[in-house]
């Protein structure tokens, strides 16, 4: 009897543990999305610091996001806990934020010239440079700004994931959310790492010598830079579709107006509920972006 207790609970544990499998990888194809964009914006606050201090950086920020979710995981699973119905208007929320952020992000593109941009470049680069520049200081704020970035898209991440899991029990959602929030630190920041380190190992091999190092080290070197911009290209759109998904999702009749198109678009059937998102996220981050100038304005006046 003993050891048909003992089989009959491992089998429920290896039950237990496959259908977490299964929510977290669920979870973390929803909010794959968010991703893109978080990955992006983590890269960009890191690059900028003296090469022999990027890695350090990188471990602080890292650091301060999984203090980030030590208290998002538990305030979700309160909310779920305490105020279930909270879920669906914080991802409302949260899905309206990328769109807003998204469309933020173009607009600043296209309203701040190139040259603009370059000025802002040299600066940063000037300043690096100088000795007389306080880079402790520096590097704090920079630590800080991306600790902060990361708390709000940890924070989309956390309640995506929380409504992928509302439906069970406790104890999977604290493992699921908990398993997404290092899952998630893990991946994000060891390829900001390998992304900010791309060109000092493309100089390394060039130095080193022998035609493979050299030409290898040159693709780095020529691929670190484009690997950033279309790290941030991605990521923009997937806010668009992310967002606009979520936002879909809650409103029927897009839902269904969606699905309706999709039925009918034959071989596109699979990318068009897709399109349609990115297109519900732009125009629901022109929107927000209005209103939030439109308020802004206001109280300027």
């Amino acid at each position: 009897m003993a050891g048909a207790s003992l089989l009959t609970l491992i089998d429920d544990i290896a039950s237990v543990l496959d259908d977490v499998a299964l929510m977290t990888k669920v979870a973390a194809k929803k909010t794959a999305g968010v991703l893109g964009d978080d990955l992006a914006l983590n890269a960009e606050q890191v690059s900028g610091v003296r090469a022999e201090r990027e890695l350090p950086v990188v471990w602080a920020v890292a650091v301060g996001s999984l203090k980030n979710k030590l208290i998002l995981v538990p305030s979700a699973l309160l909310i779920s806990w305490a105020l279930p119905q909270a879920i669906l208007p914080l991802l409302m929320i949260g899905g309206l934020y990328l769109c807003f952020e998204g469309m933020e992000k173009l607009a600043h593109k296209f309203l701040h010239s190139h040259a603009e941009e370059q000025h802002e470049h040299a600066e940063l680069i000037a300043a690096v440079a100088d000795e007389n520049v306080d880079l402790v200081a520096m590097e704090k704020d920079k630590i800080k700004g991306a600790i902060r970035t990361d708390f709000v898209l940890s924070a989309e991440i956390i309640v995506i994931a929380l409504d992928t899991v509302k439906d069970s029990p406790f104890a999977m959602k604290a493992v699921v959310l908990a398993g997404i929030g290092l899952i998630m630190t893990a991946g994000v920041y060891g390829l900001v790492a390998g992304i900010v380190k791309m060109d000092d190992i493309g100089f390394y091999l060039k130095r080193k010598g022998g035609a493979v190092a050299t030409f290898i080290g040159n693709i780095l070197l020529a691929a670190a830079p484009k690997l950033m911009k279309a790290l941030t290209v991605i990521g923009t759109v997937a806010m668009f579709m992310v967002g606009g998904s979520i936002i879909s999702h809650a409103v029927p009749f897009l839902h269904h107006g969606i699905e309706h198109i999709a039925a009918g678009a034959g071989f596109l059937k699979a990318v068009v509920p897709s399109l349609l998102d990115i297109v519900v996220g732009l125009i629901a981050g022109t929107l927000s972006l209005l209103a939030f100038k439109a308020v802004n304005k206001l109280r300027g006046a």
